[in-house]
């Protein structure tokens, strides 16, 4: 156990100490889910799971209150792996490591994973509470959330007996939320022939770190810079002067996470390697004056590197150059009913390289299937000019707002009650599971809330140790106020 298992409200913390104790990116939760289920098993709870492996348990009512309405507590079993570039950390075999830095909880080098540990953990403490006063309770655990919504979508009717939920995986204290976007992956591949290397240049590797990053729907509106998109700017704006040959382009790790770092192997003749090194130097001053209130840390440098057997030919370069830097990227617009939310947004999250081909991974977010889908032609568009293939997949609708949610009204009240003020109704810009789950249980009131969780999806991923107790005391009023079943 780490230091963290002792901060209050401790059942909550032990239960997140021991998530952190075991590997659980997306798409390798098995091992954490079976930890979960060993434990429901222990409480003498109902454990069961569906096809594509989500966990659900269920705890009876307490004595007294099996007339309430039955209530959903719900997170997702994964998190996202991300890890500075100098940190030692292999997310399949090693725990995530979390220590206290003054009023946070972070991790060493590493996300953290209180997206959505937090909320894992506290639906757990609930299940091995004998204190906490509720009515019929589920605890529904879903998998791959982050790459995917893979447990989302393969989630079936009939499983759930619950007539509210409650989903934990939202980031802010004293906000509530009512609404979320939906989105769609989208892919452009450019197919790239080669040739040989010209003999009289010198191989140089180029390398833009040192970004923030964070969550592709929560920080997209923020100003932070993408490296995907800043190195390809250069590379579009000095290739033809500096006779530069790509050779490879890699950048980003998830789709929906904005990229902090991306680096490119490129030849130039012999006699323009000083010029490519001072114009990356220049560059690095231009993007400092552009970002650095932002970027902090920015930082551009170029490396030696083996010369490569082949490079890209020229046309195909050319074409893919002017598809990154044509891509839209960040807010496209903001709504016009909810002030400061955005409406709609793209993240140029993944490039990769291989021997005959380099893809561009976007992740398109929407609170509005028009504004998907006017994003979606942008990159059409950009495509078919290019002679680039586009195609979409993995589409998840957004969650509309419920006016006359039951849920709602109980929680402002009961923040109310227990602070003196009434919590902010938002809708939030990311993928949250309630869309989903209104597919198969249209008729479920839902609501999300969480403590306050900073930049997610990135190694600065830290979660406020204050707004854990309150996020747990929210959680506690609200089950034990469930109104009566009708």
């Amino acid at each position: 156990m780490s230091e963290i298992s002792q901060l209050s409200p401790q059942p909550v913390w032990q239960f997140f100490d021991q998530i952190c104790s075991i590997p659980h990116p997306s798409k390798h939760e098995e091992q954490l889910a079976q930890h979960i289920i060993q434990f429901a098993q222990g409480e003498g709870l109902e454990v069961r799971r569906d096809d594509v492996g989500n966990v659900f348990i269920k705890k009876p009512a307490t004595a007294g209150m099996e007339d309430r309405k039955g209530v959903v507590l719900q997170a997702h079993i994964d998190m996202v792996p991300q890890k500075n570039e100098d940190t030692d950390h292999d997310f399949l075999q090693d725990p995530i490591q979390p220590f206290i830095d003054g009023e946070w909880v972070t991790a060493k080098g590493t996300t953290l994973g209180a997206d959505n540990g937090m909320g894992m953990a506290a639906c757990l403490a609930v299940l091995a509470s004998k204190d906490v006063e509720h009515g019929p309770l589920e605890v529904l655990l879903t998998i791959d959330e982050e790459a995917g919504m893979t447990g989302a979508f393969g989630l079936k009717e009939g499983w759930l007996e619950g007539d509210i939920l409650l989903n934990t995986d939202s980031e802010q204290e004293g906000e509530v939320y009512m609404g979320c976007a939906g989105g769609v992956d989208g892919s452009i591949t450019v197919d790239i022939t080669r040739e040989d290397a010209p003999a009289d240049h010198q191989a140089v590797k180029l390398v833009l770190k040192g970004l923030k990053g964070g969550h592709s729907g929560c920080d997209i509106h923020t100003g932070r810079g993408n490296a995907n998109k800043l190195l390809g700017r250069f590379l579009f704006s000095h290739a033809e002067e500096l006779g530069l040959r790509l050779a490879s382009f890699t950048g980003g790790s998830l789709r929906n996470a904005i990229p902090r770092e991306a680096n490119a192997v490129v030849t130039v003749p012999a006699a323009n390697v000083d010029k490519l090194n001072s114009l990356f130097s220049y560059y690095q001053e231009l993007l400092t004056a552009e970002l650095g209130r932002v970027e902090t840390d920015i930082t551009l440098f170029t490396e030696q590197a083996e010369l490569p057997a082949n490079v890209f030919a020229t046309a195909d370069q050319t074409r893919l150059l002017s598809v990154l830097n044509a891509c839209p990227n960040g807010v496209i617009r903001m709504s016009d009913d909810i002030a400061g939310v955005v409406e709609t947004s793209l993240n140029v999250g993944v490039i990769t390289t291989e021997e005959d081909k380099v893809t561009i991974l976007c992740l398109i977010r929407s609170l509005i299937d028009s504004g998907r889908s006017n994003v979606e032609g942008m990159l059409k568009a950009i495509a078919q000019l290019a002679g680039a293939q586009c195609e979409f997949s993995g589409a998840y609708p957004g969650w509309k707002p419920d006016a006359d949610s039951e849920v709602m009204k109980l929680f402002r009240e009961t923040y109310n009650d227990i602070y003196g003020r009434t919590p902010n109704i938002m809708v939030i810009h990311a993928g949250l599971e309630c869309g989903l789950f209104k597919e198969p249980y249209p008729n479920m009131d839902m609501i999300s809330f969480g403590p306050t969780i900073k930049f997610p999806h990135s190694p600065d991923e830290k979660v406020q140790i204050e707004t854990v107790a309150l996020f747990w005391e929210q959680m506690v009023a609200i089950l034990k106020n469930i109104p009566v079943k009708a």
